[in-house]
């Protein structure tokens, strides 16, 4: 199934730290959400993960799994596991992704984690005390949407 060709390159993509295989799987008119940086749309999602491979600050591992595909829908497991920030912590993701196609392409990819853990591992005792905050959570996606422009600004 064509589809499920689609969601191993993207994933083996993502494994190589190649966002232009990544890239190329979604459509043009893509829409991407998660709790990192809320919802993008086009090139601002192809960005984001050229973005978050530029970055050389630790070794970026991912796992995945397919759990389901068909013509219209996956859903993926995957895992990420490297360190965070200047104190380079720890963390392991554990994502749940539910994919949409449309023309043989990803057209609709949202993934789904729990903020409150990766806040503890990637923030540690403030991320324990304020992780399960919608403060928290909207200064993420501020921080993360503000690296983006600046990001799509400079390249």
């Amino acid at each position: 199934m064509k589809e499920t060709a689609i969601l191993e390159k993207f994933y083996s993509s993502f494994s190589k730290n190649d966002a232009a295989g990544m890239n190329s799987c979604y459509h043009e008119d893509i829409i991407f959400r998660d709790p990192a940086f809320g919802e993008l749309q086009g090139a601002k999602v192809k960005a984001m993960w050229q973005m978050l491979l530029s970055r050389k600050e630790s070794e970026l591992k991912i796992a995945y799994n397919i759990i389901e595909v068909n013509d219209k829908n996956g859903r993926v497991h995957w895992r990420a596991s490297y360190n965070f920030g200047p104190k380079k912590r720890k963390v392991i993701n554990n994502v749940s992704a539910t994919f949409e196609f449309k023309d043989g392409k990803i057209y609709r990819h949202r993934d789904s984690f729990n903020t409150y853990k990766w806040a503890i591992q990637a923030l540690g005792v403030s991320g324990f005390f304020l992780g399960w905050t919608g403060f928290l959570r909207r200064k993420i996606q501020e921080n993360t949407n503000h690296k983006l422009t600046n990001f799509m600004k400079n390249r």
